[in-house]
């Protein structure tokens, strides 16, 4: 019976201590995944599109992606995308610092407390795209009315999730910082970033989101600015010539500059933050 335990046990033993092989090593890298459900997903589209053979409804992957290179040698993408980021950047830039002030505002005074969560309350829920009439009387047909309504867009979901990582931040630390005469700016920097950083960092996220979603369906409605429009004026002015497979071209563009922010950009952050810090589970 010992014996039989023991070989129970030096299986066991064995099994854990096996070495795993390429594939499962593969498996366990998390870009390998997301590229493997990628080209499951074109797949499928070149599959479907193929099968229902109207190019003017649903172009193939082929296609669209001869179109992708064609305007992108032209320097049509390449223009439409710099004017799309350059609008996105300075909206983003800007709702972001506006929401760090109100939150450090929120949390060193109760009366800032009050404004924070009055304004919260009364703008967060009104969609962005909903400004669009006002920001076309008050800035004209421009980059400032789009700047604007991208603005609201990031403010209040990056105010709100940052005030909330404040908040909860563990009344330990706070001590900590007071025993260390820190007051202000300084206790917001040393003590309630680094521990609020995953709340602030998942604010980010979705601002980024929201802003990136309001700039194409605002540059959809009116997107010409200084002449020239941005990514969603190429995929309306495509669609109006029937131009499906560019308009899926710039519609790919959309996609893939999301896939970068969040896989390359926002998780490289997160590497170097978060998980560094062993605040990721």
């Amino acid at each position: 019976m010992a014996d039989e335990a023991g070989g129970g046990r030096g299986g066991h033993i064995s099994q854990v201590e096996r070495k795993l092989g390429a594939w499962e090593l593969l498996w366990r890298v998390g870009a390998v995944r997301k590229t493997l459900i990628i080209l499951v997903l074109a797949g499928a589209w070149q599959l479907y599109a193929t099968y229902l053979n109207n190019p003017l409804l649903f172009p193939t992957l082929t296609d669209t992606l001869e179109a992708l290179y064609r305007r992108t040698m032209d320097g049509t993408l390449p223009a439409r995308m710099w004017t799309t980021l350059q609008i996105l950047v300075s909206g983003y830039v800007i709702g972001t610092l506006l929401a760090a002030v109100l939150t450090v505002l929120a949390i060193n005074t109760r009366i800032g407390t009050d404004f924070l969560e009055t304004m919260t309350a009364m703008f967060n829920p009104l969609p962005a795209i909903s400004l669009l009439p006002l920001a076309l009387i008050w800035f004209g047909l421009g980059p400032a009315s789009l700047v604007f309504v991208l603005i609201h867009s990031v403010l209040w979901a990056v105010a709100l999730n940052t005030h909330t990582g404040f908040t909860s931040v563990s009344q330990t630390l706070r001590m900590v910082g007071a025993n260390y005469g820190l007051r202000g700016l300084p206790y917001v920097t040393k003590i309630l970033i680094p521990a609020a950083f995953p709340s602030i960092l998942t604010g980010l996220k979705i601002g980024w989101a929201f802003a990136w979603r309001t700039l194409i369906a605002a540059e959809l409605v009116f997107g010409v600015s200084s002449g020239q429009g941005g990514l969603g004026w190429f995929i309306f002015e495509n669609r109006n010539l029937l131009r499906i497979p560019d308009v899926f071209a710039g519609l790919l563009t959309v996609i893939i500059i999301g896939l970068i922010v969040e896989n390359v950009i926002f998780q490289t952050i997160e590497r170097n933050t978060i998980a560094r810090w062993g605040m990721k589970g």
